[in-house]
């Protein structure tokens, strides 16, 4: 039984060490998650979205890209072929005068059902505005 778990153990400790080295600096970095998606940097939250498009899968999620804590929502964009190995991309949706941009989802729309073309990925969000104290609605 003892020889089992140590070949277990020298099995897998190969295959995490031929795994770094082929892998961007992301995957060098001591504490950062291996086979969960992190952003670059700074805050996130829900993921927002997963999308399987032309053999890449689209994760949104919100974020503040701008500090550690939470702050005025974003969506962040990342892609990739195998849900372990993350392409960043910039930011998808920055919040602007009608308020943040929290949670929602994204879709394939293979028929064109919404109008803006075959495939096209659309995303659905929920704005958010904060409101004053006595400031009118």
């Amino acid at each position: 039984m003892i020889r089992n778990h140590l070949l277990l153990i020298v099995i897998c400790a190969s295959l995490i060490s031929c795994q770094t080295k082929t892998q961007s600096h992301y995957y060098n970095e001591p504490h950062r998650p291996q086979f969960h998606f992190t952003p670059e940097s700074n805050w996130m939250n829900d993921p927002n979205g997963l999308v399987y498009l032309n053999g890449q899968y689209h994760l949104f999620y919100q974020h503040y890209p701008n500090d550690i804590v939470w702050g005025p929502m974003h969506w962040g964009h990342t892609s990739s072929t195998d849900l372990f190995h993350w392409k960043h991309h910039p930011i998808a949706l920055y919040p602007d005068s009608l308020g943040n941009i929290f949670s929602g989802s994204a879709v394939i729309d293979h028929n064109n059902t919404a109008g803006f073309g075959k495939d096209a990925m659309v995303a659905i969000f929920t704005y958010h505005k904060m409101i004053q104290s006595g400031q009118k609605v």
